[in-house]
C-alpha cells in the first residue's frame, strides 16, 4: 500500500495570496479532480485507477488541508475564479474535470464560467442546486464523523471506509475536518449550500459532454438536485449506481470507475 501512495508528486501552485497544494500522477490528458466539503480524502483507489489512464492533478483547495486560504474568497464561485487562472497560468485547455460533492458545484460554476476550457464534465453527487423535494444535508448542525457515517450506505462493506473515516482519528484529522467545515461554511453558508442562479447559467453549457452521478441511495443531496442539473444541462447525463450511497467513487469503485472511464474516453 505505502508504494501505491508513493506514486504521486506533491507541488505548490504560487498564487498571489499564497499556495496551492496540488498532488500529480499519470500522463495524458489532464484531468482535474476537485474534493469536497471536507477536505481531500487521501489518495484513494480512484484517484490511482485514473492516474493510469489520465495526468491527474487532485488540488486541495484554498483553505484546506496544506492550502493557503484567501480571506476575500467568500463564494464557491470566487474559488471557481481562482482555479480557472490557475489552469490559464498552467497553459491548459481541454481539460476534463470531476467534481466531487461540493467540489461538483465549484466544478459546475467553474464550467459555466469558462466552458470552452474544458473538454468533459463529471458531476458526482454535487451540491450547488437547491431541490425542490428534500434537503441538502446539514454538514454544520452535526460533527465531521456523523457526515461521513451518513454518506455511505453500508459503511461496514467499503473497503476504504477506514480510511476516510477511521474508529479512532488523529488529533490533526479532526483538526483538518473542522478546518474544512469552517472552509465550507464560510463558502456556502448563506443560502445554504447553493446557488440560486446556478441553473439558469448552465445552460451555456451546450456543447460541454457532462455526466451527472450519485449513488442511488444518496442521503446527503437530494436526487431532485440531480434533476435538476440535468435540466439544466442541454444534453448532460444522469446515471445513479445502485446500492452506493453519496460516494459512489468509494463505495462502488468498480461501477464508479467504469462509468466515469468510459464517459471519460469517449471521442
Amino acid at each position: 500500500m505505502a508504494g501505491e501512495f508513493s506514486k504521486f508528486e506533491e507541488q505548490a501552485i504560487v498564487i498571489p495570496e499564497g499556495k496551492i497544494q496540488m498532488r500529480l500522477a499519470g500522463e495524458g490528458e489532464p484531468l482535474l479532480l476537485l474534493h469536497g466539503e471536507l477536505g481531500f480524502p487521501g489518495w484513494m483507489r480512484y484517484h490511482r485507477t485514473l492516474s493510469e489512464q489520465f495526468r491527474v492533478m487532485a488540488p486541495s483547495h484554498p483553505g484546506y488541508d496544506e492550502s493557503d486560504r484567501l480571506d476575500w474568497a467568500m463564494h464557491i464561485s470566487d474559488l471557481a475564479g481562482v482555479y480557472l487562472q490557475v489552469l490559464d497560468d498552467l497553459e491548459l485547455s481541454g481539460v476534463k474535470m470531476v467534481g466531487f460533492s461540493m467540489g461538483g458545484w465549484l466544478a459546475a460554476e467553474m464550467a459555466a464560467m469558462d466552458p470552452g476550457k474544458f473538454s468533459k464534465l463529471v458531476l458526482v453527487g454535487p451540491m450547488g442546486v437547491k431541490p425542490e423535494k428534500g434537503e441538502i444535508y446539514d454538514l454544520f448542525l452535526n460533527v465531521a464523523t456523523e457526515f461521513l457515517e451518513e454518506s455511505f450506505l453500508n459503511p461496514n462493506s467499503v473497503e476504504e471506509y477506514a480510511t476516510i473515516r477511521p474508529d479512532e482519528p488523529s488529533p490533526e484529522q479532526e483538526e483538518l475536518w473542522e478546518v474544512g467545515r469552517e472552509q465550507s461554511a464560510r463558502l456556502a453558508w448563506k443560502p445554504f449550500m447553493y446557488n440560486p442562479t446556478l441553473p439558469y447559467l448552465l445552460r451555456r453549457l451546450k456543447t460541454l459532454q457532462t455526466l451527472i452521478v450519485s449513488g442511488k441511495q444518496d442521503s446527503i443531496v437530494p436526487l431532485d438536485s440531480l434533476r435538476i442539473y440535468n435540466e439544466s444541462i442541454p444534453g448532460s447525463s444522469l446515471s445513479l449506481i445502485d446500492q452506493s450511497g453519496h460516494r459512489p467513487e468509494i463505495e462502488k469503485p468498480e461501477d464508479f470507475l467504469k462509468l466515469v472511464t468510459n464517459f471519460l474516453k469517449q471521442r
